[in-house]
């Protein structure tokens, strides 16, 4: 028998060693149990991770986003967006109510930082424009004349996009929404239906 055959002989005879090993040890309840709390806390981990930096989840409880965002829908939206960006006009976003920072609300970006918002007859100038924005997502016209509105720098404007029934920046004591205060932006829906947001 060559070297080879021998070493090739021992590796057989110390995997099967091996395997009877491993077939006789007893079940151990203790290992199990500690097997499955090692699996639970990887999975808070990784949940409150996703939770706290990746991803922010809202509830919209009123019909104010409709037909974008139906009454009692909930939403996933990215917390890494606008890290190194700023949102733009027409994002839908989820941040701290300025009124009550407790409360978190989704909405539209209408007014950027340093802009006037004008709203004149139901339709929205931006800096004195003579041309209304183009809002394909509202349901339908808006009512009423509201305005005009000076985004600080830093903040910005909100607007639901079911205008005539939305409380929205129109109808807050503190109008605008400083950037520090935006949490995410609103990328899909997931109850009661599945859809991208835009």
């Amino acid at each position: 028998m060559s070297i080879e055959e021998m070493e090739e002989t021992e590796d057989q005879k110390e995997r099967g060693r091996s395997r009877r090993q491993k077939e006789e040890e007893p079940f151990s309840w203790k290992k199990e149990i500690i097997s499955w709390i090692q699996i639970i806390i990887a999975a808070v981990v990784i949940a409150l991770v996703l939770n706290n930096f990746i991803i922010a989840n809202s509830r919209v409880p009123t019909g104010s986003m409709e037909n974008t965002i139906m009454s009692k829908s909930r939403v996933i939206g990215s917390r890494l967006s606008y890290i190194n960006s700023d949102p733009e006009r027409g994002d839908v976003i989820i941040f701290k109510f300025p009124d009550n920072r407790e409360l978190y609300y989704v909405k539209r970006v209408i007014g950027l930082p340093g802009e006037t918002v004008n709203i004149i007859d139901g339709k929205v100038y931006i800096n004195d424009s003579d041309t209304p924005l183009d809002e394909p997502y509202l349901p339908e016209p808006m009512e009423g004349s509201y305005g005009p509105y000076t985004v600080p720098e830093g903040c910005y404007f909100m607007m639901g996009d079911n205008r005539n029934n939305s409380l929205d920046a129109r109808f807050w004591k503190n109008q605008f929404v400083p950037k520090k205060d935006i949490m995410a932006k609103v990328l899909f829906c997931y109850y009661p239906r599945i859809g991208k947001v835009e």
